[in-house]
């Protein structure tokens, strides 16, 4: 293999590969399954590096395979087990934000069903279009759209209603 391939492909994955955990991790809530996935994803990527390294976006390339390895992982029996709570203590919390605020939106994200937790990830955290997410996702921009209304208000629901109260009485 020549050096300028694994170069290439070291500096992407390099510079990209805590943001594409972060992807499979909220698609799927399990920081192992994604770690899994990111992997997938990388071997795939690999395999492909000097066709995908020439494309336009390899991020959209390696995105889509996030996805479908996703789809691919939700399918597999043995993949159907109820995460332990356990599982929520392997975790970091997002930066920037409260540990209370980021155990309430991992909890509504959590809750959102599959294909709205796929629409508002690929809509709010990679920032894609109505057109480009509904593209990776192989659905119409009106799935897109009512998709990403029904889990935004959803989000908006579980994360403005109060759940608890401090000891002054107020919100946290």
């Amino acid at each position: 293999m020549g050096g300028s391939r694994d170069d290439g492909f070291t500096a992407y994955v390099a510079g990209r590969r805590a943001h594409l955990f972060r992807t499979a991790y909220l698609l799927c809530g399990d920081p192992h399954r994604a770690e899994d996935i990111v992997q997938t994803a990388l071997a795939k990527l690999y395999v492909a590096w000097p066709r995908a390294s020439r494309a336009d976006s390899v991020d959209a390339y390696v995105r889509r395979v996030i996805i479908n390895s996703h789809l691919d992982e939700t399918r597999r029996p043995w993949r159907r087990e109820a995460p332990t709570e356990d599982d929520r203590l392997d975790r970091a919390a997002p930066t920037g934000v409260a540990p209370e605020d980021s155990d309430a939106l991992w909890a509504a994200l959590r809750d959102l069903g599959p294909k709205q937790r796929r629409v508002v990830v690929l809509r709010h955290y990679w920032g894609l279009s109505v057109e480009e997410t509904a593209a990776d996702l192989g659905v119409s921009p009106g799935t897109v759209k009512s998709q990403t209304s029904a889990a935004l208000d959803k989000l908006r629901t579980a994360l403005l209603t109060p759940t608890a109260t401090d000891h002054r009485g107020g919100r946290r």
